[in-house]
């Protein structure tokens, strides 16, 4: 009778300890509910799994988290260092390759450790072992990789936090933030080789049957400066399905950043030639925003020879004309636009111009 009531003690501890939602059905997780959060750094994302404790007035440091490695396990007996919250592993997963903290992490799916010391600096461990229970089962061997880190001061976070700030083309800050306590880790891609490897290997599939696909990869290749011999091979495909003003315009500009500029002036004017009006009125301005304002008064002049009943095109010459310091042309070409009835926005814009060049 005795073991009887033994085993249904146990039973029941089993099922309202804290360790209950693993035993039983789905319940929801109090007091540290589960969290995800992700982020996109170029192509590639990191994706957080935690669970959140709160602070409900404890002392955290030194004492509910312990300095060092002072998180006793009972697996393998080791010092351990804290798991990053509460539960389970906390676990990061990397798409791609990766640079944490300067070190060279491969893509995959890791243990995310904590250590905080009472200096206030610190460590950030990846562990290959990612699915044992918290820091019960820590092994230093399975450790991929360590890092100091230095913590910082913070407004107080009740519930355990994860974000990304100080966000660039290349890399993001991967935070935990708990009671007055930051740890920020660097997190770096190499997104260029990352977006050209990809790219490689999406114009292999379906993408690489429509010229859109080709002339995406080679405009990354421009806008970045990476790979240009790989971004001409590209353009070239783009070309062979559709010679456009946006195929031909990006080659021109792959061929001005290889020092090819009659090439690349020869390719433009080919471009110009098949452009639309739109095209060209956006060439022009993107002329405008270089800084190159008598070649964007020569396209745009293009422009309104090739659509004279066009108000728009006077208009966008005028503000080339203004951009230059050239009021009185300026002026005949707002006068020109505003004689042709032209639509509410492009009134408006002209109006605008003449008014500030004292000409209403």
């Amino acid at each position: 009778m005795k073991n009887s009531s033994f085993l249904l003690l146990i039973s029941l501890s089993l099922l309202t300890g804290s360790h209950a939602y693993s035993q039983g059905v789905t319940l929801p997780r109090v007091p540290s509910p589960a969290a995800t959060v992700s982020q996109t750094i170029g192509i590639s994302t990191v994706t957080i799994n935690y669970s959140r404790p709160s602070v409900k007035g404890r002392e955290i440091w030194g004492a509910l988290v312990p300095y060092g490695y002072n998180v006793q396990g009972f697996g393998l007996g080791n010092p351990a260092p804290w798991r990053a919250g509460a539960n389970e592993n906390t676990l990061i997963r990397f798409s791609h390759n990766v640079k944490v903290e300067g070190q060279e992490v491969p893509a995959g799916t890791y243990g995310l450790f904590f250590v905080i010391n009472q200096d206030n600096t610190g460590e950030i461990i990846l562990s290959k072992d990612y699915k044992s229970w918290g820091s019960f089962f820590y092994d230093p061997k399975q450790d991929l990789m360590r890092a100091k880190i230095q913590l910082r001061e913070s407004p107080p976070t009740e519930m355990l936090t994860y974000d990304f700030i100080n966000q660039t083309k290349n890399s993001a800050e991967l935070v935990l933030s708990w009671e007055k306590k930051q740890f920020p880790v660097r997190i770096e891609f190499a997104v260029d080789d990352i977006v050209m490897k990809n790219a490689d290997a999406e114009l292999k599939g379906s993408t690489g049957f429509t010229w859109m696909g080709f002339s995406s990869a080679a405009n990354y290749a421009l806008q970045n400066k990476v790979d240009l011999e790989e971004g001409m091979k590209w353009i070239d495909a783009a070309i062979a399905q559709n010679s456009n003003f946006t195929t031909l315009s990006i080659k021109s500009g792959l061929l001005g950043l290889q020092g090819k500029s009659a090439d690349a002036d020869k390719t433009m004017n080919d471009a110009l030639t098949v452009a639309t009006e739109n095209e060209i009125n956006n060439y022009g301005y993107q002329l405008l925003n270089e800084n190159k304002v008598d070649k964007a008064i020569e396209v745009l002049t293009l422009n309104t020879q090739r659509h004279p009943k066009s108000p728009n095109v006077w208009d966008s010459l005028g503000e080339a004309y203004v951009l230059k310091g050239d009021k009185k042309n300026a002026i005949v070409n707002f006068k020109k636009s505003l004689s042709m009835d032209p639509p509410p926005n492009v009134r408006a814009n002209s109006e605008k111009y003449m008014k500030q060049l004292g000409a209403m």
